[in-house]
């Protein structure tokens, strides 16, 4: 499940990242909670867990949550495990009203205790009455919520978000060139048919947007709710998977994520630390990140 915030809103953000993206959390968890808890659509209490996006295939910005759920949850007793139907979760258009109304409403609330900050063009948006102007076309405008079942099932999803939790807005891979001050990259065209494109961009846009997606320092863009919730998960989860009649439960402990930490070999010339690889290049990776060559004339 995808909740993406309007592109009028991305200015707003970029200068209050650390309010909005919180906000962008918790409005799209509480709609998911109190939709799915509603006996008209599921009747259960779901757990899930979200993960920040900022940026577009050409980097803009685009704020949105992609939120991995389990099709169904726990009935409100807790004694049954609810299933969702195969080809039904839970109402989009119920979900999009939901999710937008509370967060204009948030919105309005940061900007009533001072939270919200405003420079350059969006100066004029600190007087209250302009403000509440420039919310009042996001109630008109339908907003964005996807969901559909994962093409390639449960591991491809999870697979697919992990390869942005400790990157950001993109991957080597996508690199093409940089050539004459020009940066090229591969973006997929959702528009027609995910048709892979090129855009060359000079160096300093490129890296004008690269920046846009830095998040402020302590920001967490992976969050947890319902019965994967911190604070609930260990009395829940096993609860849930007795339920579903699982035989057997994953682990908890650090290498629960199956990640097997490499030998450390290696050791720092400088200090004597241990060392260990966390990312290999080829040889075109590592020319694109080397300095240009800076030559004079005789």
């Amino acid at each position: 499940m995808v909740f993406t915030l309007p592109s009028r809103l991305a200015p707003l953000a970029l200068q209050n990242k650390k309010v909005l993206y919180h906000l962008l959390f918790r409005s799209s968890a509480e709609t998911l909670l109190e939709v799915a808890r509603d006996p008209r659509h599921l009747g259960a209490e779901i757990g899930f867990f979200s993960v920040l996006h900022t940026w577009s295939q050409k980097l803009t910005a685009h704020p949105h949550v992609h939120c991995v759920v389990p099709a169904g949850g726990l009935s409100l007793d807790p004694t049954r495990w609810i299933r969702s139907r195969d080809n039904y979760f839970l109402p989009k258009k119920v979900l999009a009203e939901i999710f937008r109304g509370k967060f204009v409403n948030a919105l309005k609330e940061a900007f009533q205790n001072g939270q919200l900050h405003f420079h350059g063009d969006l100066r004029l948006l600190a007087q209250p009455k302009i403000f509440a102007a420039w919310l009042r076309p996001l109630y008109r405008q339908d907003w964005v919520v996807y969901l559909k079942r994962p093409f390639g099932g449960p591991t491809y999803v999870v697979h697919y978000l992990g390869r942005y939790t400790h990157r950001v807005a993109i991957s080597n891979h996508r690199l093409v060139s940089f050539t004459d001050g020009q940066v090229t990259f591969r973006w997929r065209d959702s528009a027609h048919h995910n048709q892979q494109k090129l855009l060359s961009l000079s160096l300093d846009e490129f890296l004008r947007r690269f920046l846009l997606h830095i998040l402020p320092k302590g920001f967490v863009r992976i969050r947890n709710f319902g019965f994967l919730a911190n604070r609930k998960r260990a009395k829940l989860l096993p609860l849930c998977f007795h339920l579903l009649g699982a035989t057997q439960q994953p682990q908890a402990g650090p290498h629960a994520s199956g990640i097997k930490e490499l030998p450390q070999t290696r050791h720092c010339p400088k200090c004597g630390g241990p060392m260990r690889v966390i990312q290999r290049f080829t040889a075109a990776e590592l020319q694109l990140r080397s300095p240009p060559m800076v030559t004079s004339a005789a």
